[in-house]
């Protein structure tokens, strides 16, 4: 292709609306299956809430997200090698193979979640190509003056998916479990169609050989880092958690080594997998260093929210625990709406101005929102709550797009694929590590009171003390992901000959609705503070790195 025709007016859109369906794909079977892990828990009959299982659970959630986050700088690199169009098909290939290999999931019990665990990381591999090579095609394709318009529209698509999966989960989980896999088959076909037909690499190509050394240290690093944050959040021995294990320590400080040895192959090799030389341009470690701090903070947010929702206030509002995962994710909708609202409109502004005001404006933004958030009931009033989510997705829609775009603007045209990977990699291991940060923080602050709640909770309904002490001594872990995936625990917990033996209004009070949901409120909303708190401290010192990358700046240009 001839350098005239690189941002032709009707190629530049095509490259728009697949990549965007790309992401739009990846970013939505992160969220998707969040919601649907009930249903498909009780799909495979396997009890999620069952010590032995949380480790099935949580590798379901966070085997995709880990695998996007590891893999998508070196396949970023590889396609600034041999084509970034090529390594983007290649994705929407395996994404749609591995979607129909988890909607033909076989068996149950434990055989079946250790295949959905394994199809998903095939899945994530997919996910990956799609997420690392997408801004660099529309880099590519996009004159500097546009650029912020259509990652604005593409990173919104990936962001909104995430909480649009959400809904869309709950309404197909509600009918059948493989349905959240189905739904990918037909899109992923289309777009694998589409993206062979008309993409095409515009960009510049750099053939060098692959830097084995540092692919493997930088992987096996990360994923060490990832399993042991993972395993830190589960039980340990006697412990609330695992961060004493001498595995998950063992684990953490060789992932530490690992990408410290990394860094020093990096800087020593001629053709390394990642050019850490492009940290020295500010508008470049300014946006990651942002990115990953809003990735924890939003994270946090997603997770905490859904927590609050189906755990605590549908129930007191009179929804069944079995509905709760749909309504909660139409009370989120508001997120949504915010990002889909401000997203485009800031990266159109952002081509024109700068990201600065922008991804710092919205930052503080979305830290006002955790304040406000802090100070709602347990019990809130839904529109009070709905304008605080409406405000947090502006102010994350008003960051993320021109943020991503001074990322992209600031490297050169060989060095793309690489920069939007390590742009990706920022983002997605926010999200995991957010996962492991609040997750940590609300079981601290729940075991400081919710075993006590809890005991006098079921003594005063008439429960044995010995066995509403042996209810109370179980790892609050069980009673967040009860929370957190919309089931009354209390069913699980206490024997069938407990509850035949208590009056039946006492019984039918533990079992129903609002019993759990307002014995953990209390302990809840003192956990949720502290992870708020976090939060708002993550916006803060991203909306100053973002203040500190500099005016409008794009790579061979004058700034």
């Amino acid at each position: 292709m001839t350098k005239g025709n690189i941002h032709s007016s009707s190629y530049k859109w095509v490259a728009l609306t697949n990549t965007t369906l790309g992401v739009f794909m990846a970013a939505l079977d992160s969220s998707i299956v969040i919601i649907s892990l009930p249903a498909i828990f009780r799909g495979i009959n396997l009890d999620p809430l069952l010590p032995s299982n949380i480790g099935f659970l949580l590798w379901t959630l966070m085997g995709y997200m880990m695998c996007t986050a590891v893999l998508v700088v070196t396949f970023g690199r590889l396609g600034d090698m041999y084509g970034r169009v090529r390594m983007y098909n290649a994705g929407f290939v395996v994404f749609t193979l591995a979607s129909i290999a988890l909607s033909l999931t076989p068996g149950t019990g434990a055989a079946a979640a250790t295949y959905i665990i394994v199809v998903r990381i095939v899945q994530g591999i997919g996910g990956s190509f799609l997420l690392a090579n997408s801004a660099a095609i529309l880099t590519d394709a996009f004159p500097p003056n546009q650029r912020g318009l259509a990652l604005g529209i593409n990173q919104v698509s990936a962001i909104a998916a995430s909480f649009i999966g959400l809904v869309l989960g709950g309404i197909l989980a509600a009918v059948d479990w493989r349905l959240i896999f189905w739904i990918n088959v037909p899109i992923g076909i289309a777009g694998t169609l589409w993206a062979y037909w008309k993409l095409r690499d515009t960009g510049v190509r750099k053939k060098e050989r692959i830097d084995w050394l540092g692919n493997i240290t930088f992987a096996l690093g990360l994923i060490l880092l990832l399993i042991g944050i993972t395993y830190g959040i589960q039980p340990y021995g006697s412990h609330t958690m695992g961060w004493t294990s001498p595995t998950v320590l063992g684990m953490l400080a060789v992932g530490v080594l690992l990408l410290i040895s990394f860094g020093f192959i990096e800087l020593h090799t001629r053709e390394p997998m990642f050019n850490l030389k492009l940290f020295r341009i500010r508008a470049f470690i300014a946006g990651n260093i942002s990115a990953l701090l809003g990735a924890i903070g939003r994270g946090g947010l997603q997770f905490m929210l859904i927590i609050w929702l189906q755990g605590i206030w549908l129930p007191l509002h009179g929804y069944s625990f079995e509905s709760t995962p749909l309504w909660a994710g139409i009370y989120m909708l508001p997120l949504t709406a915010g990002f889909l609202v401000a997203g485009p409109v800031s990266g159109w502004l952002s081509d024109h101005f700068g990201a600065k005001y922008f991804a710092s404006g919205g930052m503080v933004l979305g830290a006002l929102t955790f304040l406000f958030l802090m100070l709602l009931p347990v019990s809130f009033t839904y529109w009070q709550f709905a304008l605080i989510l409406l405000a947090s997705g502006i102010g994350s829609g008003l960051f993320s797009a021109p943020n991503s775009t001074a990322i992209m603007n600031a490297v050169p045209a060989h060095e793309r694929g690489q920069a939007s990977g390590m742009r990706a990699t920022f983002q997605n291991a926010g999200q995991v590590l957010s996962i492991g940060i609040f997750f940590s923080l609300m079981i601290a602050g729940l075991s400081a009171s919710l075993p006590q709640t809890i005991q006098s909770g079921l003594a005063a309904q008439g429960v044995p003390a010995t066995i509403a002490q042996q209810v109370a001594s179980a790892p609050p872990v069980s009673s967040l992901f009860s929370a957190f995936l919309g089931y009354n625990p209390m069913k699980q917990l206490l024997p069938a000959q407990v509850l035949n033996a208590l009056p039946p209004q006492n019984a039918a009070t533990l079992t129903g609705n609002t019993f759990f949901p307002d014995l953990i409120s209390a302990p809840f909303k003192q956990g949720l503070d502290i992870t708020f708190i976090l939060s708002i401290l993550a916006y803060l010192i991203a909306a100053v790195a973002s203040w500190l990358r500099g005016g409008r700046y794009v790579h061979g240009e004058n700034s």
